[in-house]
């Protein structure tokens, strides 16, 4: 219990600096280069396809490590 609430507390950590940081990255999640826009004259469409991505491949890394222990 006590290495789980650690690990959490240290992701936490990681997402509150990516979020005070990411301004300042060349790049921003959720405006990635693969990401679909598409602008019309009264609509737009936005579906952030290699953002989904990169996030699913993150998230499946860190419950597959989670797990191996």
């Amino acid at each position: 219990m006590g290495r789980t609430l650690i690990a959490l507390g240290i992701v936490l950590v990681l997402v509150g600096l990516a979020v005070e940081l990411g301004p300042r990255l060349p790049f921003r999640i959720g405006r990635l280069p693969g990401d679909i826009y598409i602008h019309g004259k009264n609509t737009t469409f936005y579906f952030p396809i290699v953002t989904c991505i990169l996030v699913s491949a993150v998230l499946t890394l860190v419950m597959w490590i989670f797990n191996r222990r």
